[in-house]
């Protein structure tokens, strides 16, 4: 059994497994409204996922075109001009945010 509290349209606001004060009907576990709520949730936590592993993503992804452009396999120029300046746009970032690692502490040579 879930409590739940619906919306001025009667949608589905908040589901919880105990009693809440906003509560205003309980429903079963295999009532459609709840199982909509489940799978709408289970989409948006994997929605989240994605979104969280595409910095990563878009890492690997920049050191494979790297791989491929230094062992020929591409040219940077084979790529769409866009995609060149991006990655340009990237590498120079990168390459000027390298030079701050040298501020932090790795055998206390460091400045932070």
């Amino acid at each position: 059994m879930f409590y739940v509290q619906r919306n001025a349209q009667g949608e589905l606001a908040r589901v919880e497994a105990t009693a809440f004060a906003e509560s205003t009907d309980t429903l079963p576990a295999d009532h459609l409204d709840i199982q909509a709520w489940f799978a709408n949730e289970e989409a948006e936590v994997s929605l989240k996922q994605l979104k969280q592993s595409d910095s990563e993503m878009i890492r690997v992804l920049e050191d494979l075109i790297q791989v491929l452009i230094e062992k020929n396999v591409i040219n940077l120029t084979d790529l769409p001009v866009a995609a060149q300046a991006k990655l340009k746009g990237r590498l120079n970032a990168r390459e000027s945010l390298s030079g701050l690692s040298k501020l932090i502490i790795d055998d206390e040579t460091g400045l932070i």
